[in-house]
């Protein structure tokens, strides 16, 4: 499937659209032959978790793994 851009108005619209059915994911599947609307879940593959983190510089990649410690010590008190 190639994906078509659309323009700000019309993703504004559609946006709004799926707020009335309750879907606020960010993606979604419209087939419009079996009139279904599938949302998808914002999960992340390792490879784009992976390829993310090769953009964070060091020294921002060392303050959020201090952070998720921190995290974690407040969740197993």
């Amino acid at each position: 499937m190639i994906p078509k851009k659309i323009d700000f108005e019309t993703a504004s619209a559609i946006k709004l659209m799926l707020q009335k059915f309750k879907i606020n994911n960010s993606r979604v599947i419209i087939d419009l032959e079996k009139q279904t609307v599938e949302a998808q879940d914002d999960d992340y593959s390792i490879d784009d978790l992976l390829e993310a983190a090769g953009t964070l510089s060091p020294e921002r990649g060392k303050e959020l793994l201090e952070e998720l410690n921190r995290s974690r010590e407040e969740w197993d008190s």
